[in-house]
């Protein structure tokens, strides 16, 4: 895969990023990529928000971002509409990443349902876009693959600094890193490699 130098990430809630592309995050800002993360709410609905906002922040740091947007959005409530979509797209013109990372669309959360939808429309100019994966994706089914083999530890650590979400995941016996960890496997076993993060490209130029 070619070197990507500016790189967004775009979550509805803090953590979803790390579970879906953090290993990838790691492994391009240590190639040298300024990365960057907007994340649309506090996940107040999930949590104290001053807790998980400061979770999103120490977890930010460890995968070594040059700067995290914040959406201010309300929890399980977006609406998909032209402000949404126009807050986007600043973000998106202010920095013109080379790549921009978003939910998959087919997903049971709303709000990932929703953003998903709304970067579509804004990301519209930037020539790669790539939809990662979480728990709630459904029909997924990737053609892109990233060998995180070497910076699956940098995915877990930044999944663990959301002390407050670690363990809820309404999956008795297994917290979120062990998820990320399964299905890291499931994705490295695809590709034949020991852990890979897979996506569904927009658009994508190799």
């Amino acid at each position: 895969m070619r070197k990507f130098e500016k790189v967004l990430a775009i979550g509805s809630h803090p953590d979803d990023i790390e579970i879906g592309c953090g290993g990838t995050i790691a492994k391009w800002a240590k190639s040298g990529a300024e990365i960057y993360f907007m994340v649309m709410t506090f996940g107040e609905s999930g949590g104290e928000a001053a807790i998980r906002k400061q979770e999103q922040e120490d977890a930010s740091k460890i995968l070594g971002i040059k700067k995290l947007y914040w959406g201010d959005y309300p929890d399980a409530n977006f609406i998909l509409d032209n402000t949404l979509i126009t807050d986007i797209e600043k973000v998106i013109f202010e920095m013109s990443p080379d790549v921009v990372f978003v939910h998959y669309h087919k997903d049971t959360h709303q709000d990932h349902r929703i953003l998903s939808t709304a970067t579509i429309t804004a990301s519209r100019y930037t020539s790669n876009v790539l939809f990662y994966e979480g728990p709630s994706s459904y029909e997924f089914s990737p053609v892109v693959f990233v060998d995180i083999s070497s910076h699956i530890i940098k995915k877990f650590d930044s999944l663990y600094a959301h002390t407050s979400q670690v363990n809820k995941t309404n999956i008795k016996g297994l917290n979120i890193a062990e998820i990320a960890e399964a299905n890291a496997i499931f994705r490295g076993t695809e590709g034949r490699v020991k852990y890979a993060e897979a996506f569904v490209p927009f658009r994508f130029f190799v």
